[in-house]
């Protein structure tokens, strides 16, 4: 691999990653000062990691921003695959995601997906995917989000609601 050339995947990072590139490749906007002080305007302080650039780009913050600002609510989605322990390159973006959920007060789906590590991995029998998802939704809680509006769905377990919802984001994503 030569200097100019990385590799930025969901499983590892391999050479020198350009920003710049990254951000073109992905079709993402880079977090302006401005976005930052809309943020802070709108929450009454920036988090430490939007400080740090530790968060660098974006897709819509500044659309979902303008909503919020209208009145209009959102909701946050993220997730886990359960193939082993939590860590902290786990923890930090879900840290992230509790500070959101605190200052816009939104609802959060939190998606365990159990099924795609059981048939991703080999060696993991269902029973070992079922003992880390249990692990690590004790992991996802003791972050602290707000019971109230968070909600965890075990694909497994909860299929019969996120099937018919799948079908519909399948039939508008041109690329699947």
């Amino acid at each position: 691999m030569s200097v100019d050339e990385f590799t930025v995947t969901p499983w590892s990072v391999e050479g020198n990653v350009d920003y710049e590139k990254l951000v073109q490749k992905f079709g993402t906007e880079k977090i302006s000062p401005e976005l930052q002080k809309r943020v802070e305007k709108i929450t009454g302080e920036l988090h430490p990691m939007l400080k740090l650039g530790y968060f660098f780009s974006h897709r819509d913050l500044d659309k979902v921003l303008t909503e919020y600002e209208k009145g209009n609510k959102f909701y946050l989605y993220t997730g886990r695959g359960p193939s082993g322990l939590v860590h902290m390159g786990h923890l930090l973006p879900w840290i992230f995601t509790k500070y959101l959920q605190d200052k816009f007060d939104v609802n959060l789906i939190f998606q365990i997906t159990d099924d795609e590590k059981f048939l991703y991995s080999d060696e993991k029998s269902f029973d070992d995917v079922s003992k880390y998802t249990k692990e690590n939704i004790l992991d996802i809680i003791a972050v602290g989000f707000n019971p109230k509006k968070t909600k965890i769905l075990i694909d497994t377990k909860d299929i019969k609601r996120i099937y018919p919802i799948s079908l519909e984001i399948a039939k508008r994503i041109t690329y699947s």
